[in-house]
C-alpha cells in the first residue's frame, strides 16, 4: 500500500536541522528513512513552507539564520523543480483560503484538544488538516497521514 505524508512544521524543522528546533532530530531522521524505504510520498504543506520559514528567521545570529535559511531554500526550491524527496501542496486558491474563513472561527474557538483546553487550532495547522482532507479525496486507496510531533495533528491519519 502506498502511503502520503504531510509533513508538519515541526518536523520539517528537525528534518533541516534548524538549531534550536532540532530536538528530535535523530528520531525523526530514522523515521524519515524508515518512511523513504516504504517509497512513502513526502508532501510540503503551504503552512509548513511558511511556518517554518518564519522559525528561521526569528532564531539565533545572523549568521545561522543565513545558513538555516539557504537549506530551507534548497530544499523548498527542489521540492518544486522535482530535485527533493518532497513535493509541495498544491497552495490554495483564494476561493479555498475564503471557504476556510468561514470555518475557522469556530476551530480556533474550541479546544484543540483534552490537553490542551486553552488553545484552539491555528490557522496553520487548519490549513494542514485541509491538506490531509484533499489528499484523503484525491488517494482514497492509499495511507493518508499527518507527520508531525504535535499529538493533536498525529491523529489525523487514513488508513484504506
Amino acid at each position: 500500500m502506498s502511503s502520503v505524508c504531510l509533513i508538519d512544521t515541526s518536523i520539517f524543522l528537525n528534518l533541516l536541522n534548524v538549531p534550536n528546533r532540532n530536538q528530535e532530530r535523530r528520531h525523526v531522521v530514522q523515521d524519515y528513512i524508515e518512511y523513504a524505504q516504504n517509497e512513502c510520498t513526502f508532501i510540503l504543506p503551504m503552512a509548513t513552507v511558511l511556518e517554518t520559514g518564519n522559525h528561521i528567521a526569528q532564531n539565533g545570529d545572523g549568521g545561522t539564520r543565513r545558513e538555516a535559511a539557504q537549506r530551507f531554500c534548497d530544499v523548498v526550491l527542489g521540492a518544486f523543480n522535482g530535485t527533493a524527496p518532497y513535493r509541495p501542496m498544491d497552495f490554495p486558491s483564494a476561493h479555498e483560503i475564503a471557504s476556510w474563513l468561514s470555518e475557522f472561527p469556530n476551530e480556533a474557538g474550541k479546544n484543540k484538544s483534552a490537553t490542551k483546553r486553552g488553545e484552539g487550532t491555528s490557522f496553520g495547522d487548519f490549513s494542514i488538516i485541509k491538506d490531509f482532507e484533499k489528499c484523503r479525496a484525491k488517494f482514497a486507496m492509499s495511507e493518508i497521514f499527518i507527520w508531525s510531533l504535535d499529538d493533536d495533528l498525529k491523529q489525523y491519519h487514513h488508513k484504506p
